[in-house]
């Protein structure tokens, strides 16, 4: 489906005729959604806000894998037949979502084609992301990886323009996600930031120059 479809998708109309088996929920900062190892039975859809997605290893490391925005999927793994959820699902701001029940969303995927087109162009999306990252995280440097993961999350690419990204993301979790110390991170944001490609007005504002990092060799 290409993506000026998916921004113009209407959930207000859409949520309503599917019918029973959802349920909206509200989410205050810091709040947890769902946790590793709680039962996979349902898909989540962020309506409003933005959630964290991370996982956390037997010595209790945190590492955090990716932020959803409005729009995106969470917890699809269950109609895949995973039946306990990997990672642990957080809200990073005041969010809005709704929680639509396994066997709801595998009849909406079967009689509403629209919607079914949607939801696989999110997964192939999300695939492909995942594809990246890992080529990402094998051959390029932490300096790269977090040029990239700021225009991704500032959507550069897709419309030319300057947008805030979290308004308080911290320099911790952006270590997380990129594999590397929150001094490195402090480093490169500075070092971003004096050369005109990030600035901090109105919350963390990304430059398209910054893709300047990443084609640089």
């Amino acid at each position: 489906m290409p993506e000026r479809c998916i921004s113009l998708f209407d959930w207000k109309k859409f949520l309503p005729a599917i019918g029973s088996g959802k349920t909206f929920l509200k989410y205050q900062k810091k709040q947890i959604i769902f946790s590793q190892g709680d039962p996979a039975d349902a898909v989540f859809v962020v309506l409003e806000g933005k959630v964290r997605l991370s996982v956390i290893s037997e010595k209790g490391k945190e590492a955090v894998i990716a932020t959803m925005g409005p729009g995106d999927f969470f917890g699809e793994a269950c109609i895949t037949g995973q039946v306990i959820l990997l990672k642990t699902a957080t809200s990073v701001e005041e969010s809005e979502i709704v929680r639509i029940e396994k066997s709801t969303m595998s009849r909406v995927l079967h009689d509403d084609p629209v919607f079914s087109e949607l939801f696989m162009a999110h997964l192939l999306s999300r695939n492909l992301q995942i594809e990246e990252a890992l080529v990402d995280q094998l051959f390029n440097s932490s300096e790269k990886r977090l040029a990239r993961l700021l225009l991704l999350m500032a959507h550069i690419g897709k419309e030319s323009k300057l947008e805030t990204v979290i308004p308080k993301i911290s320099q911790e979790v952006l270590a997380q996600m990129i594999g590397t110390t929150r001094s490195r991170v402090s480093f490169f944001m500075n070092k971003f930031e004096k050369l005109g490609f990030i600035d901090k007005e109105g919350g963390l504002r990304i430059h398209s120059s910054l893709l300047n990092i990443i084609l640089h060799d």
